[in-house]
C-alpha cells in the first residue's frame, strides 16, 4: 500500500513567501501524513532553476520517506530554461515524460500544453496577438505553435498510455495544464478573460484518456479553482492548485499559505487489489 499526495501551483514567489520556513512545514506535515511520494503540478517559482533548487531542499528535508517529483508548469518554464532542455531527463526530480511504478499502478507524468480550444468568442490569431502582448508565456521560447506543441504532449502520452495498458497497469496521470474545460467560467463581458481560457489547456487531454479503461485518477493545476473532484466516465480530475492571494486575486482557501496548502492536498492510497 502505497499513499501519494498531490499539489500544484504553490507560486512560492509571487505569494512571497519564506521558501526555507515552508519547506520545513510542508516537510513536516508530509511526514506526519505518512506520504509515500508527493507529487507538484507544476508553478512553484517563476523560474525552473529556483523550482527545482526547492525540490531538491525538500527531498533533502523529508529523506528517504518520501519520494518528491515535479513537473514544470508556464510559470517554471518562463526563466532559467529551455525548450529542449524542458523536453529532457534535466533531473532524476523532473517527472515531464516519466512514469513511476507502484504495484500494478503507475503514474505518468507530462507538462501538457494548451491548443485555445477553451476560448470562447475570439479567434486563434487573435489569442496568440493577446499572448505575445500580454501573457507571462510570451517570455517562454518554442520552436513550434501551441496547437503543435499540443500534438507533441499528446503523442508522448499516448505511447506511455499504450504500455501502460500493455502491461495491465491502473494509471494516474499529473499534468499542470487542463484536462477539460467544463470547470471554465467564460465571462463574455471581459475580453481578457475570453483570452485567457484559451491559453488554460485542452480537451483533447480527457479525450484521449477516455480511450483507456486503465486510466483512473488525473491531477493537474493551472486555473487556480477550488473545486470538487469531477468524474467524467470512470475517470476523477482533481484540481490541486493553491493560487494567489493578493488583494485583487485572493484564491487561497485558508489566513495562511500552509493551511492553504493543506486543503487543497488531494491523496490516493495505491493498494494492489
Amino acid at each position: 500500500m502505497m499513499k501519494i499526495a498531490v499539489s500544484s501551483d504553490n507560486h512560492f514567489d509571487v505569494n512571497r513567501l519564506d521558501v526555507s520556513a515552508m519547506i520545513d512545514a510542508q516537510a513536516a506535515y508530509l511526514l506526519q501524513q505518512r506520504v509515500d511520494v508527493y507529487l507538484i503540478a507544476g508553478d512553484l517559482f517563476n523560474s525552473f532553476e529556483k523550482s527545482l533548487d526547492y525540490v531538491t531542499r525538500l527531498q533533502t528535508a523529508v529523506g528517504t520517506q518520501v519520494l518528491v517529483r515535479f513537473i514544470a508548469g508556464n510559470h517554471d518554464m518562463g526563466r532559467d530554461v529551455s525548450f529542449d532542455e524542458l523536453e529532457t531527463a534535466l533531473s532524476p526530480y523532473y517527472f515531464h515524460h516519466q512514469t513511476l511504478d507502484l504495484g500494478n499502478w503507475q503514474i505518468i507524468g507530462n507538462n501538457g500544453w494548451y491548443d485555445y480550444s477553451f476560448a470562447s468568442g475570439p479567434d486563434r490569431d487573435q489569442i496568440v496577438q493577446f499572448k505575445r502582448g500580454l501573457y507571462y508565456d510570451r517570455v517562454i521560447e518554442q520552436p513550434m505553435t501551441d496547437p503543435e506543441r499540443t500534438q507533441l504532449s499528446l503523442k508522448q502520452l499516448g505511447v506511455q498510455l499504450d504500455a501502460a495498458q500493455t502491461a495491465g497497469k491502473k494509471v494516474i496521470i499529473i499534468q499542470h495544464f487542463a484536462p477539460h474545460g467544463l470547470d471554465l467560467s467564460y465571462p463574455q463581458h471581459v475580453a481578457r478573460w475570453l483570452m485567457i481560457n484559451g491559453v488554460m489547456g485542452s480537451n483533447q487531454y480527457a479525450q484521449l484518456y477516455a480511450q483507456y479503461p486503465n486510466v483512473q485518477q488525473v491531477y493537474y493545476g493551472h486555473t487556480h479553482q477550488t473545486l470538487l473532484t469531477r468524474h467524467l466516465g470512470t475517470i476523477a480530475y482533481n484540481n490541486v492548485s493553491v493560487g494567489y492571494q493578493r488583494a485583487r486575486i485572493p484564491e487561497w482557501t485558508a489566513e495562511t499559505f500552509i493551511e492553504s496548502w493543506k486543503n487543497k492536498i488531494r491523496y490516493k492510497v495505491l493498494t494492489n487489489d
